[in-house]
């Protein structure tokens, strides 16, 4: 099997033991063009389509995001389960003293539950790239099931503006992560 195909498989692997959960065991790792080209291809539905990303010829053409090698390289990373199947990715846009977040989970993978563990391991690779710098991400107001995962996951709405967006004006909340504190 070829490390695309991998990536792309969607099923559940399931052994004599157990049924294994594809979020699972989950991995940072640098971001292909195989991985881009995958996460391009995957379809939202309503109403979370305005995550769906541009074709990738079309992102390779414009240089944009993860289609500009440079801006991948050091912003953009895969995330793998132990299986070594691409479930979602991440940003890492490092701003003064902070991190910004962006992430994606993939479609098929999304409402079960599991997105916390998905976020925390987002969160614990931001904490090794940036040390001591404070990490936050914006969400769309509306976007409640993302919110409740983000605060399940240790994050805190900290500010609520509109903001310039690829479809238009859109109200968000920066959310930032707060550590845990010993009791």
């Amino acid at each position: 099997m070829t490390d695309d195909a991998k990536y792309n498989r969607s099923e559940t692997m399931q052994t004599t033991a157990e049924t294994r959960h594809p979020l699972k065991e989950m991995m940072v790792i640098p971001m292909s063009a195989g991985h881009a080209q995958t996460i391009c291809q995957w379809q939202y539905p309503p109403p979370y389509e305005l995550f769906n990303w541009p074709a990738w010829d079309e992102m390779l053409s414009k240089q944009v995001d993860f289609g500009d090698v440079g801006i991948r390289k050091r912003q953009f990373a895969a995330v793998i389960n132990g299986e070594g199947e691409l479930v979602g990715y991440a940003q890492f846009f490092a701003l003064l003293g902070v991190i910004r977040l962006g992430l994606g989970l993939r479609p098929d993978l999304c409402s079960q539950g599991r997105g916390g563990d998905f976020v925390r391991v987002i969160v614990e690779e931001a904490r090794r790239r940036a040390p001591g710098d404070e990490i936050d991400l914006e969400v769309y107001t509306w976007n409640l099931r993302a919110i409740h995962v983000y605060q399940k996951s240790g994050f805190i709405i900290t500010d609520t503006y509109e903001r310039l967006t690829h479809h238009g004006p859109a109200e968000v909340h920066c959310m930032v992560w707060q550590p845990q504190r010993p009791s």
